[in-house]
């Protein structure tokens, strides 16, 4: 699998976010595209990246955007149906892009129904916070925070 930093408005991006907005609209009701500008990822500290199988087949993707200072907040994750590992790689590529751009934390927010989502942040150590922003007073949303500082691995002399 490679992973690679693109333009969120290229001909790839735009189907696979295409294609998250009608899976998304399906599990939850909404496309989820009215939280999500893909000028925010025009940002110096902002990106969008691209999944590609051993083949150069397109298999997903995410966005990292700023939120507040030190805070970035994930965007537009989505790894296509028959994947395995995407995802994962998908966070872990953010991750390590995030605190190369100087984030402490990373934020975002699901919809409590999509558990698979749900299940899949708290498993790799997102923890619950409050809502945050435009997701205050909404009970269909669960917001989760990592301190990515905690994910740096230690080295060994």
């Amino acid at each position: 699998m490679k992973i690679v930093k693109t333009d969120p408005l290229s001909p790839i991006a735009t189907e696979l976010m295409a294609e998250l907005s009608e899976v998304l609209a399906t599990i939850t009701g909404s496309s989820g595209t009215n939280s999500f500008d893909v000028t925010d990822i025009k940002h110096p500290d902002a990106l969008f990246a691209l999944a590609f199988d051993d083949t150069g087949r397109p298999i997903g993707c995410g966005a990292l955007r700023p939120l507040e200072h030190g805070i970035g907040e994930l965007k537009r994750m989505y790894a296509r149906s028959g994947t395995q590992g995407v995802g994962r790689a998908l966070l872990a590529f953010l991750e390590e892009r995030a605190r190369e751009l100087g984030y402490r934390q990373l934020w975002l927010e699901t919809r409590k129904v999509n558990q698979r989502a749900v299940n899949f942040y708290q498993s790799r150590g997102y923890q619950v916070i409050n809502n945050y922003g435009r997701y205050q007073g909404r009970d269909d949303a669960i917001c989760f925070a990592k301190d990515i500082r905690l994910s740096i691995k230690k080295q060994t002399p």
